[in-house]
Parts: C-alpha cells; structure tokens; sequence
C-alpha cells in the first residue's frame, strides 16, 4: 500500500510505486500527453518511485471509489529550506472529467496547508491552451516567459512559468476558491 498524501471528493493523490512505472510512462508517451511534455523514460521513473521523495516524488491520481490511476504527476524539492516546490509532469490520464481541477485542488491544499510551503510553481508549453485555461483558473500567476528553450523536432519552444504563493492560496480559500480540508474528511 503506498502513501495517501490527501483525499478529496473523487480522487486522491497518493505516492506512486514502482508497480506505478509502466503506467507512468505510458501516459507520458501517449501521443495526447507527449507533444506537450519532455518525458522521463522508464528508468528515471523507477530511480524516481524507489527515491526518499525529498527531493523528488511521483504522485498518482486515483480515483478513490475505484482506486484507478487517473493521472500522474511530478514533485520536486520538498527538501528545498526555501519552501519552494515545483510541480511537473501534470498530466490527467481521464480526461473530460473535472479531475485537472480537483487534482490541482488537491495539490495545491497539500502543499500550501499539509506541508506548509510558500510557493510553488510549474512550466508550461505556451501552446498547450488546456493547461494554461486549467492553472490560470486555479489561480496560478503567470510569472514569465522563457523564450526558445526547448528545441522539439527541430522547432524552438517557450515555456510560460506559472507560480503560487502560500498567501495566494490562503485568499482564494478565504474566498471560497479552494477545497476545505475539514469537508473532505
């Protein structure tokens, strides 16, 4: 039984293992998921699920009535003495569902409230509309833009920095924004 980090209404995020690798790679490596990701191989991700997790965690989606994986996605820095976590690799493997929003929730209730962060952020492909609609929604910053970085086929790539301050996620809550931790247990 691996690690439950927080449960929500549908989902919850746990900690991947390594029987967790295979899908892993292959909802990176699906071609939905692919063009807007650089993927780890299968042997990074299984270095990954073995790790400590301090400085780097894989994290399931699951459903909680089913217990499916309905998507993955990477932390790094939870040993960071600045209380800054990166979020990486968000992808939702169900699709259409509402579970981006509940999975970012989620995420974002663990992070600011369980382990009591100050910031986190994420990159993005300026090209991927979905996930820019989904973090801008959740309440995510824009904080730049870096321009030309990834070279994919041959084609130069920005990436938009989206962040979140712990103080951001505290008046979105205070605006009813956020999950309540109390009404999930």
């Amino acid at each position: 039984m691996s690690e439950i980090l927080i449960e929500g209404r549908r989902l919850m995020l746990r900690r991947a293992t390594v029987s967790d690798v295979d899908y892993i790679t292959a909802l990176q490596f699906a071609p939905e998921n692919l063009k807007f990701i650089v993927p780890f191989d299968k042997n990074y991700q299984g270095k990954a699920a073995k790790s400590d997790g301090t400085q780097i965690m894989n994290v399931i989606i699951e459903e909680r009535d089913t217990e499916d994986p309905a998507g993955y996605f990477m932390i790094r820095g939870l040993d960071n003495k600045a209380k800054e976590m990166e979020w990486t690799h968000v992808i939702v493997g169900r699709k259409g569902l509402g579970y981006g929003h509940e999975a970012m929730k989620l995420l974002k209730a663990w992070t600011f409230e369980v382990k009591k962060f100050h910031r986190a952020w994420l990159d993005c492909k300026d090209y991927n509309e979905i996930a820019i609609h989904l973090y801008e929604s959740e309440g995510l910053q824009r904080e730049g833009l870096i321009r030309e970085t990834l070279l994919t086929d041959g084609i130069y790539e920005n990436l938009i920095i989206f962040g979140m301050l712990d103080r951001e996620y505290f008046e979105r809550k205070a605006d009813n924004k956020e999950l309540s931790l109390e009404a999930e247990d």
